[in-house]
């Protein structure tokens, strides 16, 4: 069925405005329902033949899942547009690496080990793998039972089952059920068996079959069957398959309604990268599938590769396209400091965006140099973005400078500014007389920037010591 649009919801509604549903006119209340900003049980004059008109319109177009137990739970799907402009996405993919039970247990715990290090620290937050694919691969049941109780009791993370027989993954599932995995998955041959696993235990099924349209009619028949969270694997062939199908899925999904793929989708990057490709080279086409189907609608990922330099560009990338872009990412404009400075410590200058905050902090913490860091609230613009708007101007600088006391707490008189916004150098002189330094136009260049100054600042914090003595 078609999106309904705001004016086809408003010819339904009662058209009173009596402002019950807390909006002023009827009309508002139809564009909150259309844009899936209000439920249509907001307004509670609706007549029954126009909730059976609109019923539709009281489901979001994509179901929304909660995967794992405990601490990792996750929330997946829910999103209700094409491109993050238009609104924002709502709930990240979720990042698995796959473990197979056919490896010793020495290895599986050195996996588990690399695995539990691809965690990053970015803008202040900790991202990194939140799952962790055990995949049967030949094993027995017994086997595939036993690596999945020791991972389980090991990590914390999501579990996925990757087994589509249902004999073998039974035991599996059984022993691990509190966990809430998900189990990968139903195929078209083997769909009954699975969904009653699915069923028995409330679990989320994968349904796999090759191409939008088996997808649809497999994800169907599990919904029939009563399994209530479903993901959705097209079985694509390589990453242009992928990138093609998961973007026909969305659009059926949020553009035309079509509620047999609305659905999260499932994607195992090991299973598109050429096998016979070196180590490297495998890694670094996993990144590249990985960041492509991160932009490009994915829900699960399973990746093989533990290589940090290959994982940390995903997660990064997934970070930044699932933050809220009508959000400014700010910090608290205060002052700040890194190590224990003391009175011969530099005073650096910032924005409160969060991401040039962040950089900025963790290049002085990595150049072991104490420092304040004075950050001028721009609204949560970048430096170069503030100065252009005037939001980083020499006056209000000076003034934040100011009420901070910083320049109260050392004993010298210089200020280091970023060197994107050097021209501000002698507005400052004039306004407060410091000595301003301009600093790297880089954050990468802060650490041999600070420690070819920190020198300078304590030969004059002595001299001015001896000088006041």
């Amino acid at each position: 069925m078609a999106k309904l649009s705001g004016i086809e919801i408003y010819k339904n509604l009662p058209r009173t405005n009596c402002g019950d549903c807390c909006l002023p006119t009827c009309m508002a209340f139809a564009m909150q329902v259309a844009s899936k900003k209000q439920a249509l049980d907001g307004c509670p004059h609706v007549s029954d033949e126009a909730r059976a008109v609109l019923g539709d319109a009281q489901v979001p177009p994509m179901a929304t899942l909660t995967l794992g137990s405990g601490d990792r739970v996750l929330t997946l799907g829910g999103e209700t547009v094409m491109h993050r402009h238009e609104e924002r996405f709502q709930h990240p993919p979720v990042l698995a690496v796959r473990i197979s039970a056919s490896l010793g247990d020495a290895e599986i715990g050195a996996r588990l080990a690399a695995i539990d290090a691809l965690q990053f620290e970015r803008v202040g937050k900790t991202i990194g793998i939140d799952a962790i694919a055990i995949a049967a691969d030949g094993v027995d049941a017994s086997r595939f039972g036993n690596v999945a109780q020791k991972i389980a009791k090991a990590a914390d993370h999501l579990i996925l089952l990757l087994c589509e027989d249902a004999e073998v993954l039974a035991p599996a599932v059984a022993a691990i059920a509190d966990r809430n995995p998900v189990l990968v998955a139903a195929t078209e041959a083997h769909a009954d068996a699975m969904t009653a696993l699915a069923v028995q235990y409330g679990l989320p099924l994968v349904a796999s079959a090759p191409g939008i349209d088996r997808t649809a009619a497999l994800s169907e028949r599990l919904a029939a069957s009563g399994v209530k969270d479903i993901i959705v694997d097209p079985q694509p062939l390589n990453l242009a398959e992928a990138v093609g199908r998961l973007t026909q899925l969305r659009r059926r999904a949020l553009e035309e309604r079509v509620r047999s793929v609305g659905y999260p989708s499932f994607v195992d990057i090991g299973a598109l990268v050429d096998n016979n490709l070196n180590s490297d080279a495998r890694a670094t086409a996993e990144m590249t599938a990985g960041l492509s189907l991160v932009m490009r609608y994915a829900g699960v990922l399973v990746l093989d590769t533990v290589e940090a330099w290959a994982i940390h560009p995903i997660v990064t990338a997934r970070q930044d396209i699932y933050t809220d872009p009508q959000v400014p990412n700010e910090v608290e404009a205060v002052l700040y400091e890194i190590g224990k400075p003391g009175s011969d410590a530099p005073v650096l200058v910032t924005t409160n965006f969060a991401l040039t905050y962040f950089t900025v902090a963790g290049e002085v913490a990595n150049s072991k140099v104490p420092c304040y860091i004075s950050v001028v609230d721009t609204e949560g613009m970048g430096v170069l973005n503030a100065y252009a708007d005037d939001r980083l101007t020499v006056e209000k600088l000076v003034d934040v400078i100011r009420e901070q006391g910083v320049m109260d707490r050392v004993s010298h008189n210089h200020l280091v500014i970023p060197g994107l916004v050097a021209r501000m150098r002698m507005g400052i002189e004039e306004a407060s007389g410091w000595d301003v330094i301009v600093g790297p136009d880089n954050a990468s260049g802060i650490p041999h920037f600070l420690h070819e100054l920190q020198p300078q600042l304590q030969a004059q914090a002595q001299a001015n010591t001896e000088a006041a003595g």
